[in-house]
């Protein structure tokens, strides 16, 4: 195909219909690799093993922020405020945990946000609830060295998830649609509906 010249799209017109070929202003910005070597997922792996060193660190700063929104639920109650910080330091590890190395972390953090973002009255939320979520968070990342960690963690957090998707199916029982959505299957293979 001959490259066009112009910025016009090409219109092929047959006996029922027209096929408008847009202009492809990308082909334009890609160049050839200098280094005919040069491997970019290799250096994204390297850059990724350099920040590594830090993950402890951050994942410990996630967990503290973790634990400073709780302590804001626990002193104030579920406000508009404590709700969304306390979704965000869990949604981030959530996001995160795996990472950063702590991919046992990850189904707790997931049961909370679910458990935050679908229940309609989030001053109904148990609080023991809550604190069950957080601590589970805390211990799965502070023992994730342990060789044993992945089933009790797998135990654990089923467990959480079981309950909370008991609570959640009590507080939406008015809902069935939005109850349904909640627990439909997942659109995407994997190890969980979130």
């Amino acid at each position: 195909m001959n490259a066009r010249k112009d910025n016009a799209p090409s219109v092929a017109t047959f006996a029922d219909h027209e096929v408008i070929t847009p202009p492809h202003p990308l082909r334009l910005t890609i160049t050839q690799a200098l280094d005919a070597h040069d491997d970019p997922v290799a250096r994204a792996e390297a850059a990724l093993a350099q920040l590594s060193t830090e993950f402890a660190a951050w994942m410990q700063a996630d967990c503290e922020r973790l634990e400073t929104a709780r302590q804001a639920v626990m002193r104030e109650g579920f406000t508009e405020k404590t709700h969304a910080e306390l979704f965000r330091a869990a949604h981030d590890i959530k996001g995160e945990a795996a990472t950063f190395g702590y991919p046992a972390v990850v189904g707790a953090a997931e049961s909370l946000c679910r458990l935050l973002e679908h229940t309609p009255d989030i001053t109904r939320i148990p609080l023991a609830l809550i604190e069950q979520h957080v601590d589970a968070v805390l211990a799965i990342a502070r023992e994730h060295v342990r060789s044993d960690l992945a089933a009790i963690a797998a135990t654990l957090t089923q467990r959480l998830r079981d309950v909370a998707d008991e609570f959640l199916r009590s507080e939406n029982a008015d809902r069935p649609d939005y109850l349904e959505s909640i627990f439909a299957p997942p659109l995407m293979p994997g190890p969980s509906a979130a």
